[in-house]
């Protein structure tokens, strides 16, 4: 018949040149090094994926990473591993990217991100190897994804910003699969209250972080993390010649210009020749800097905020000594990107020469104060009662017994107040506990069903897919991953839309029921860019090195 005469020709058309095969059921003739590239490809990202795989959900494990130096960093939150880690490969590099953007845009869910990117590449991988052309299985993952929204959509509960225990539940569930899970209790409220505080529940739709500063001060536990009503600074008060630590009624002045003397352009050699001179010399810096202090507490000011210089001392013992004598407190060495936080939260003006520093540009304060906590330790700055604020500025004092901790509770309270602040650009919850992702691909199976031809293969698959998340949970708890799965899917399929894995109590269960919640906005960028970043890795069919 005519195959066979079909299927002896290609045999020796390869067998002659291999230029020349005839494929009846693949859509694409010989692609040899393009099919190369996109394995090489889809395994070193699958890899990426695979090590932060096992620190997905609250019972995920932690990484430790060790830098050259030594310097040890214990984390859970994927975008900081991914970062950290040095990537060869440029499609890992794109796996990295996808996590940061993903903090970026959601700050919660960048485990999940890398997770699905992973899993939807191992579902293109089989599809390539039936024979279908990368551009149709794309093509299809951008249906999918877009009906993926839909479906989330359709499950989502509309959240109303005043209603705290929502907000709440939320910040809990983010932090539960943290370091830190054990002080969510704890940890939650400051992170939802600093954004109310922030924000105007009625009218907000985004929130901007930088009014909500995290200081962070070693020692004490977890525990004594405080939301400040009010500013704290970790800078030391200087404590040069019995200055004060302690003002009521405070009067607050930045500067970012020197308390010190002036010195020459370019060389600062200056040849004195006998000891008139040199008196001379020592007695003009005395006078200047005398002169600088008395304009400072003319103007009433007692609490002097002084930015860091580079170039040279911004204050100098003499000063120091010249300020404790007119009772004004000195806290030195602000950094340069407090500067813009601190004048907001103080209502103070910045100066940056002496002749501007005039008293309508203070603040004022009930109350400044150096606290201090401890002989290692060190002590912080505290500014309380604080009158006009411009408002919308809070401050988080972070504490943790040691440094390693103490980052990662800075992080946990950052990607809890990215949880809050996704709910405040999207109102809407939808389950946790990889509800929504078996929900999703519970009904994208369905609709692929009724779409028919190749796409339908590739819609099947990316549903399957995403069953990957409800098992890598399950496998990370301990628990038997194919038999919670198949219950969590048949639940689905009788309808059961927030049917989700209870880590907790090792089974599954109604998970909206138990407070397991996350913001719609998390899964819903989780599933775009990780559909995003896999198209780009399929359609890649070679890799140029440039000298």
């Amino acid at each position: 018949g005519c195959t066979s005469y079909l299927g002896s020709c290609s045999w020796v058309c390869q067998q002659t040149s291999g230029a020349m095969e005839i494929n009846e059921g693949k859509q694409k003739v010989n692609d040899e090094k393009g099919a190369d590239v996109r394995m090489s490809n889809i395994l070193a990202a699958k890899a990426v994926a695979d090590t932060v795989r096992t620190s997905l959900g609250p019972k995920g494990m932690d990484k430790m990473i060790q830098n050259p130096r030594g310097e040890v960093l214990i984390s859970n939150d994927g975008a900081t591993i991914l970062e950290k880690m040095k990537l060869q490969h440029p499609t890992a590099k794109m796996m990295a990217e996808l996590s940061k953007a993903q903090d970026i845009e959601a700050g919660d869910g960048t485990t999940s991100v890398v997770v699905i990117a992973g899993a939807l590449l191992q579902a293109a991988e089989k599809l390539l190897a039936k024979g279908i052309h990368p551009q149709t299985i794309t093509e299809a993952f951008l249906q999918a994804a877009s009906k993926a929204e839909e479906i989330l959509e359709s499950v989502a509960v509309k959240v109303d910003l005043s209603n705290r225990e929502q907000l709440l539940q939320a910040a809990i569930t983010s932090l539960n699969s943290k370091v830190v899970s054990q002080e969510s209790d704890s940890l939650a409220p400051i992170a939802v209250d600093s954004v109310l505080k922030v924000i105007d529940p009625k009218t907000a739709n985004n929130v901007d972080l930088n009014d909500i500063r995290l200081v962070k001060k070693l020692g004490a536990t977890t525990d004594d993390t405080e939301l400040v009503d009010g500013l704290v600074l970790t800078q030391k008060v200087s404590r040069h010649a019995g200055g004060p630590t302690r003002v009521q009624n405070a009067k607050i002045g930045l500067i970012q210009f020197c308390l010190s003397a002036p010195k020459t352009d370019m060389e600062s050699n200056i040849q004195v020749r006998d000891y008139t001179q040199m008196d001379r010399l020592l007695r003009e810096e005395r006078t200047l800097i005398a002169k600088m202090v008395k304009h400072i507490a003319k103007t009433g000011c007692n609490v002097l905020l002084v930015q860091k210089s580079i170039l040279r001392d911004a204050v100098t013992d003499l000063s120091l000594d010249f300020c404790a004598k007119a009772k004004i407190m000195v806290v030195r060495d602000i950094e340069r990107d407090d500067i813009e936080f601190i004048s907001k939260i103080l209502g103070v003006e910045a100066t940056a020469s002496l002749d501007a520093f005039t008293a309508d540009k203070l603040a004022t304060a009930d109350l400044v104060h150096e606290e201090f906590l401890g002989t290692e330790l060190g002590s912080i700055a505290r500014f309380t009662g604080l009158h006009n604020t411009q408002g919308g500025c809070v401050s988080v004092l972070v504490r943790a017994s040691n440094q390693l901790l103490l980052d990662e509770t800075e992080r946990s309270i950052h990607d809890a107040l990215c949880v809050v602040r996704s709910l405040v650009k999207k109102k809407a919850l939808i389950a946790g506990g990889s509800a929504p992702e078996m929900e999703v691909s519970q009904k994208l199976g369905a609709y692929a069903r009724s779409v028919g031809g190749v796409t339908a293969v590739c819609l099947e698959q990316y549903a399957e897919a995403l069953e990957l998340v409800p098992y890598t949970l399950a496998e990370n708890a301990g628990l038997k991953p194919v038999e919670i799965v198949t219950q969590l899917r048949a639940a689905h399929a009788k309808g059961d839309k927030y049917a989700g894995i209870n880590v907790k109590k090792g089974c599954v269960s109604d998970i909206y029921a138990d407070g397991v919640v996350q913001p719609l906005l998390v899964s819903v960028s989780a599933l775009n860019m990780a559909t995003e970043t896999v198209r780009m890795i399929l359609k890649i069919d070679d890799i140029v090195l440039t000298r």
